[in-house]
């Protein structure tokens, strides 16, 4: 059998079960599991496929026909520009959380904390970018914060990027140039209208069994006590939570408090600045 022999099967195979986006899914599978760039599969399409790799590849075929994400198939995701590993314990990194991150870079920090770090996408990619800086990424999860790590040292950023196990602020000190979070924001009652392909990353990571916006709140209450003065803090959020979470930052006395939107023209992130420190009395 060929290349392109499995490859229509699968690809039929993906199709018959739902699955948007059925052939490019079936090309990664099969570049995967032949080892080589997606780019060159279509050199070796004519080629002949090894029973291992044939069954390898219907392996990951069925696995992605029960809606298993891709990214958990091949075991990484690729994030501007760079790839992480991924697994069920983090969520995936998302296009649209570069919006996030060209924000972040719009202005120099030299330090940066991460809360809900995950996979370490936003943290890391922060420090690579921003090469002097220091970092913190703080999640509650022991297994996230394994996969953060393992990705910190494939990316030769250990020695600027630390982790602690965290609920939140709890435990977190200093203060920091720049805080970021991706928190769970998705309300309990819409849960149900997921993707299946949610189900596989971890419910706690996309909801806060409430109305969304419970992260924000703790985020927000404390904010002002760990930034830096003019320090930012930017979080993503969900297309419909602007205004709500907007409000949480200036109940708190933050400045500059802007909505950006992402690549559709959905709102996606909030950030706002801690205020100047009052000027010290000059005695006049």
């Amino acid at each position: 059998m060929s290349v392109q022999t499995a490859l229509i099967a699968g690809t039929k195979r993906l199709n018959a079960a739902g699955i948007d986006g059925a052939p490019r899914d079936a090309r990664l599978l099969m570049a995967h599991v032949l080892g080589i760039a997606p780019g060159r599969l279509t050199l070796v399409l004519p080629d002949a496929i090894t029973a291992e790799q044939a069954q390898g590849f219907e392996q990951a075929i069925e696995r992605r026909a029960k809606r298993e994400p891709v990214s958990h198939i091949l075991g990484y995701r690729e994030f501007y520009g760079r790839r992480f590993s991924v697994s069920a314990d983090v969520l995936d990194p998302r296009p649209e959380t570069e919006v996030l991150i060209a924000e972040a870079l719009s202005k120099p920090f030299s330090s940066v904390l991460d809360l809900g770090v995950g996979s370490g996408a936003i943290l890391l990619t922060l420090l690579a970018e921003q090469v002097l800086a220091k970092g913190m990424g703080t999640d509650v999860s022991e297994a996230a914060l394994a996969v953060a790590r393992g990705n910190a040292d494939a990316l030769g950023l250990s020695s600027c990027a630390r982790f602690q196990q965290a609920d939140w602020w709890d435990g977190v000190e200093g203060q920091f140039d720049l805080i970021t979070s991706n928190p769970p924001y998705i309300a309990a009652e819409e849960m149900a209208a997921l993707s299946p392909e949610l189900a596989h990353e971890p419910r706690v990571a996309l909801t806060d069994e409430a109305d969304g916006l419970s992260c924000y709140r703790i985020i927000a209450a404390q904010v002002r006590a760990f930034l830096a003065p003019r320090g930012r803090v930017l979080v993503e959020i969900g297309p419909t939570q602007g205004a709500a979470v907007s409000a949480l930052f200036l109940e708190q006395g933050l400045k500059a408090v802007r909505v950006l939107s992402d690549f559709d023209g959905r709102d996606r992130v909030v950030c706002a600045q801690a205020p100047n420190p009052h000027p010290r009395n000059s005695g006049k």
